[in-house]
């Protein structure tokens, strides 16, 4: 990526040499340009000769929140900004983008979206999210920190910038507007106005779980803003209920791509002697599990234990020890379709399990989940099938 800040060799986490989407886009590069020109963060006190030539108090308060890959804040790493995000691999990408660059990566801080936020912005930079519900909470959570001084830019492709996008934004901070479009990219200009009162965020949301689906039938579900389907159940996630493997005391099942961490409490609640991790990389996702999970095991008699692990999938877990995987992977990062993370999910869960552990995978059927599977496994079994969906399971042999 070349800016005016500099050149860049950015890549996604977890690198991946087949991996041909990049680590930028259009927007990114937009937004650099622009507050380049407008040379706003050198007269507040930017040091473009190195993150470490002068102390914290002397840089403006610059936050960039929803960085997708670490090419914003690797960028403006001379002005020592304050990351936010609800993904572990954009922060490990960060991380590395950072080390590739030579910053110290003691020059920026890295929050995720459930920390607490900063006390104080000059600077606020927004990658707009897929999410219009994400970026309704995180513009709650940042507006206390923004004054009718504060620099407020948005940034996203054309096809991620609604009507909406721009209520959001006007609604929670000020009047906005947009710029004119740069090879399908958009700046969002917002001007803060000083509010006696922003609101609150409606989010965290919860609701009570349909009939028919099994041991969760009516039962309380939590959703942090930007989780899949955080206002109803997903139909996916409801064909799979229904078709869930039981699992036996002492198993250690993983609900892999928790989400709000539904299925993993079903099992929980249907074998009280299992043993459940929860993963994701949606720091917000994993939040909401653990919540689904508090609220319907409380005063539960269970043997078995709880994990909650906010991660690069199973990456960190050691091989050989997980019983039973269960998994509804993505087939999107971000606008790109891609097969690329189900692929990964399904090569981790085949290394953490034990021989004649199990995969069980709830998919869309055009995507032809069961060919990878046979590829990694050597086997696939259909379990149960509609117009729509699949129950896929595999065997470590």
């Amino acid at each position: 990526m070349t800016t005016p800040q500099g050149t860049y060799h950015l890549t996604r986490f977890p690198e991946d040499p087949r991996d041909r989407l990049r680590a930028w886009d259009a927007a990114d590069a937009y937004l650099l340009r622009h507050l380049a020109a407008a040379g706003v963060l050198e007269e507040a006190g930017g040091d473009s000769k190195g993150a470490g030539a002068a102390s914290r108090t002397a840089f403006p308060a610059v936050v960039v929140l929803g960085d997708r890959w670490g090419a914003l804040t690797t960028a403006l790493a001379p002005h020592r900004p304050t990351q936010v995000t609800d993904s572990f691999l954009a922060r490990q990408a960060t991380l590395a983008n950072l080390a590739r660059a030579g910053v110290d990566p003691a020059a920026v801080r890295l929050l995720t979206t459930q920390d607490p936020p900063p006390d104080t912005i000059d600077v606020l930079l927004v990658r707009v999210p897929k999410s219009l519900a994400l970026l309704e909470d995180q513009l709650h959570r940042l507006a206390p920190a923004v004054r009718p001084d504060t620099l407020v830019l948005g940034s996203g492709m054309v096809k991620e910038i609604h009507t909406s996008t721009l209520r959001t934004f006007e609604r929670i901070l000020g009047p906005t507007r947009t710029s004119l479009a740069e090879q399908k990219a958009r700046l969002i200009h917002c001007a803060p106005e000083a509010h006696a009162s922003r609101g609150r965020s409606p989010w965290p949301y919860r609701y009570a779980l349909p009939d028919g689906i099994g041991v969760l039938s009516g039962r309380p579900v939590t959703n942090h803003a930007g989780v899949f389907c955080a206002d109803r159940l997903d139909i996916g996630t409801r064909f799979f209920l229904r078709h869930l493997p039981r699992a036996r005391a002492g198993q250690r099942v993983v609900d892999l791509g928790c989400g709000n961490g539904i299925v993993g409490t079903a099992v929980a609640l249907a074998e009280p002697g299992a043993d459940v991790l929860f993963v994701d990389e949606s720091y917000q996702a994993v939040a909401s599990a653990e919540e689904t999970y508090r609220e319907n095991t409380a005063g539960a008699d269970r043997a078995g234990g709880a994990e909650f692990l906010v991660g690069d999938g199973l990456a960190e877990l050691a091989p050989g020890g997980v019983d039973l995987v269960l998994n509804n992977p993505p087939f999107h990062s971000h606008q790109a379709t891609t097969d690329a993370t189900a692929r990964r999910m399904f090569t981790q869960a085949r290394r953490a399990l034990r021989p004649g552990g199990e995969l069980w995978v709830v998919g869309n059927r055009h995507l032809g989940h069961h060919l990878t599977l046979r590829r990694l496994f050597g086997n696939s079994e259909l379990v149960a099938s509609d117009p729509k969906f699949v129950v896929l399971r595999a065997v470590k042999k």
